[in-house]
This record gives C-alpha cells, structure tokens and sequence, in this order.
C-alpha cells in the first residue's frame, strides 16, 4: 500500500505551508522563503531539523533564499521540493515524493510560474502538472499598477472560476474583500493603534464566509517588530448573529526575537508552554536546540555555514 504522509514537519516550523495552497480566495503566488522565516541568522548553508517524530533540512543559497527542503519520515519515505528562480523571482517548484525508496510519479507536482506585463499592470501565471505529465490546475494572478492583487483566475477541468480582490479604506482601516460571483468569501481589514505600554501594533482580522454567510474569523496582533503576539479566533454563533472567542494565543519572546512561550486559553482552561534555547554561539547566534516545557519534548537544529569570502590580493 501506498503511505501518503501529511506535511507535519512542515507545519511545526513555518506558520505558511510551502506548499503554494491556491484555493478560491486562499489562492495567493507563492512565497519565496529566507533565512528569516525559519528563525535563522548569517551565512546559512544548511539547517537540519531533527525532532522524534523525523527530520527536515533546509537548503540555503548564498543569498539566504530557500532553494531546497527535504522531509524525511524515515530512510525509505521522504519528501524533496525545489525552488527555482529567474531574476530573483520563482520560476519552479517541484515536489518530489518517494516512498519505500521508490520515486513515486503520481503523487508528485511540479508548478511553474511566468510573469507577464500588461496595460494595468502585470499578470502572474501559475501552472499544476503530475509528473505524470497530466494537467491539474492553472491559476492567474493580476495585478494592477502599484502592485496590488485585484483578481485570481482559477482554470481546471471544472471551468473557470475568478476571485475579485477590492480594497477600501476607512478611518485609518483598510478591507480587503475577496468575491466569488458576487459572493463575499473573505475580507481582511487591518489597522493600527499605539498603546503607552506596547507601542506600536498592527491588527489584521479576517472574517471568512460561507454561501455568503459570516463563519469564522481570526484576529491577530503583531507588535512594531513584526512579532505576532496574541492570536484570537472565533466561531460565528447563528443564534445571537455574533462572533464569539473559540481559542486564544498569546506570545512572548526574548531579547533576540525567539519566542519563549505560548499560553492558551479555551473558556476557563487555560494551558502554558515554555521555550528555552541553546544557541551556537554562546548566548547569541542560531539556536541548536529548543527544549519546550512542561511537555519536555525537544528540537535539535545542526546548521552549516558558507565559508567566508576572502578578499583577492
């Protein structure tokens, strides 16, 4: 039998999937990941991730780019994926998949993307194929003149299905709407405030929807470095026509930006969790191994560096 393993490994380390997940109004081009997405500083060659349950290495150029990352379930069923680009932009991303040390065709993609110029601005296409060589989905992304998302174009054997991406500002707010046939399928509205004892933060809300109908949403609030500190979300009541809390996360972190605990409250049960790091460089650099309390479980990292460069005489 064919083992079909979820991308688990994946979902510990990186709040997106690296995956490019391009559904409805989820759809969005892919992302190019750094160093930085991956809580990681300097001349990074490699990172290798090695956790009970498996491994993962990351592959970095010499420009802190993400160019290759292996998931590995055991030595016989692992997963590769590739990242290629063309002027700093991605061109490919191909998944390779194997099972019981055999490359497996049917399950493995590969999605190729160009970039386009047009009257309003630029279109970005993104094409699905099997390495099967079979057709799977193809999607375009317009943008308008100052690089704004205003339409995705889904195209299958389904037929063609267009996402509106419109944008409005109110009182220092900003929503943006995604529409299906009229239909709103999500918005996101984001603002500001600065607090005296937090200071600046930025406050993102998306609200999604189904049949046109309000179905749940997710607050999330990002401190003036960019830290993503409490996370709400909610569940819409149709009795009382009115969102409510479901679960909230709140972060914190040390002085150089790792988080350091979470605590989750779901009504009255409220659970912490505690991160503590060693780092390679004393108290300062990468960290090597993150222990999380009271679970007592572990993550080990073992990071590679580019040689340095020395200057030519």
């Amino acid at each position: 039998m064919m083992k079909n393993y979820p991308s688990t490994l994946v979902r510990t380390f990186l709040v997106p999937t690296l995956m490019c997940v391009a559904f409805t109004a989820k759809a969005q081009k892919a992302k190019i990941f750094t160093l930085a997405d991956f809580d990681l500083v300097g001349k990074v060659k490699t990172c290798l991730v090695i956790t009970d349950y498996g491994k993962e290495e990351f592959n970095f150029n010499e420009k802190g780019v993400l160019t290759k990352l292996t998931t590995r379930y055991n030595e016989a069923d692992y997963d590769i994926t590739y990242y290629r680009f063309v002027n700093e932009a991605i061109s490919e991303k191909r998944v390779e998949n194997y099972r019981d040390g055999v490359f497996d065709k049917t399950t493995s993609i590969a999605n190729f993307y160009s970039t386009d110029t047009i009257p309003s601005g630029k279109k970005i296409t993104e094409k699905i194929i099997s390495y099967t060589k079979e057709f799977l989905d193809q999607y375009e992304y317009f943008y308008d003149a100052e690089n704004k998302l205003i339409e995705i174009k889904r195209n299958n054997d389904n037929g063609i299905e267009s996402t509106l991406v419109t944008y409005a500002t109110d009182k220092g707010e900003t929503t943006t709407t995604y529409t299906i046939n009229e239909e709103v399928q999500k918005t996101v509205r984001t603002s500001e405030r600065n607090t005296k004892t937090k200071g600046i933060q930025r406050i993102e809300l998306t609200k999604e929807f189904v049949e046109g109908k309000p179905s749940k949403a997710l607050e999330q609030i990002f401190n003036e470095n960019d830290k993503l500190v409490s996370e709400n979300f909610f569940d819409f009541d149709t009795k009382t026509n009115a969102f409510y809390s479901k679960e909230l996360k709140t972060y914190s972190y040390n002085a150089l930006g790792m988080r350091t605990g979470v605590k989750t409250q779901q009504g009255k049960l409220i659970r912490a969790k505690e991160y503590i790091y060693q780092y390679d460089n004393g108290e300062k650099g990468n960290w090597i191994k993150q222990i999380i309390t009271p679970d007592n479980t572990f993550i080990s990292r073992k990071i590679k560096y580019y040689e340095p460069t020395t200057a030519e005489d």
